[in-house]
């Protein structure tokens, strides 16, 4: 039976998530399958894969044929490598020590190029987030002298304003009181005349 290393689709829409199993190669993509051998999640970064290792090499080993996506993954977590490394150690290109040596060399330099990669990322994400508080605090500012602009803007109306009144307050005192000097002095005049009429009759009544 032809059978193959393939992925079944599982997930929600838009954000699906990968079992990577055995199977049939005449089977639907997402049907029956032999074998589960791990899972795949592209919603990561970088991509989650978890894959039994030495199951995946010993159906390579039997003959059973990643898809191109399977064959990628299984080169990522070394598989591939491994299979080609024994394959070399059945044709005698070298020795099972040698090929030990071999896969441990790119074991350790693939999982240093993965560090650095996590690192890059957990580096850059930090990055934009400094960079996001840097942009919120300057629009914070920003809006601070906006809002102190316009209190000072009104702070002055105000003052303008509370100027006018009394001005126009002070006016208006002023023109009170000379209404009522006005009016004092019209006073003191008619009481000035009826008193100086007053003494005039008195002169004549006197002289009669």
């Amino acid at each position: 039976m032809p059978t193959k290393i393939r992925l079944q689709r599982h997930g929600k829409k838009r954000y699906p998530f990968y079992h990577v199993v055995i199977a049939d190669s005449r089977a639907p993509r997402d049907g029956k399958f032999i074998e589960k051998l791990g899972t795949y999640n592209p919603n990561t970064n970088p991509a989650t894969i978890d894959i039994d290792f030495d199951g995946a090499l010993n159906w390579m080993k039997k003959g059973a044929q990643p898809t191109d996506t399977v064959r990628a993954l299984l080169s990522y977590k070394g598989v591939i490598f491994k299979n080609h490394l024994d394959k070399g150690v059945l044709k005698g290109a070298f020795t099972q020590e040698e090929a030990d040596k071999k896969f441990a060399a790119w074991l350790a330099d693939k999982e240093a190029k993965v560090d650095s990669k996590k690192d890059k990322l957990l580096s850059d994400k930090e990055a934009a987030a400094k960079k996001a508080l840097e942009a919120e605090s300057a629009a914070n500012a920003k809006k601070a002298a906006s809002i102190a602009a316009k209190t000072a803007e009104l702070a002055g109306e105000v003052a303008d304003a509370v100027e006018e009144v009394v001005e126009d307050a002070a006016e208006a005192v002023e023109d009170a009181a000379e209404a009522v000097a006005d009016a004092v002095e019209d006073t003191v005049e008619t009481v000035k005349e009826a008193v100086s009429g007053d003494d005039s009759s008195e002169e004549d009544k006197k002289e009669a």
